[in-house]
């Protein structure tokens, strides 16, 4: 079993900048490919990052790329979501997740745990 817990949100200003953290505990996550999802009350949730188990390949989605970083570092069980010129759009719950086959991934289902989420919210 892996568990997951989100860090790091909080309310900030439009242009403003977070770290996110996902902390893990359990099972090692070093051979597991690694997600960022985000969700809106009433929406499904959003794919936003992915990274792979060695942390050398990542893929964004199209809305975010060249905003969020996503990284981790196996040493600490922790995985990152580094955002920068945060706009209003991007209030959401965000998730973390793992995936154990480690290959590219932007569906919730292809993702075996999750965290519980933080809130980030952005004000204009």
């Amino acid at each position: 079993q892996v568990q997951l817990v989100e860090s790091g949100g909080g309310l900030v200003q439009a242009g403003d900048s977070l770290r996110l953290t996902c902390t893990a505990s359990g099972r090692t996550i070093s051979t597991y490919g690694m997600g960022w999802f985000r969700q809106v009350p009433g929406k499904e949730h959003e794919f936003v990052a992915w990274i792979n188990a060695g942390g050398v390949d990542t893929y964004y989605a199209d809305f975010v790329k060249g905003r969020f970083t996503i990284s981790r570092d196996n040493a600490k069980k922790m995985v990152y979501l580094q955002v920068d010129r945060l706009i209003p759009e991007d209030t959401a719950v965000y998730y973390c997740a793992a995936n154990w086959a480690s290959t590219l991934a932007t569906l919730r289902s292809e993702y075996d745990y999750w965290g519980q989420g933080t809130q980030v919210t952005v004000s204009s």
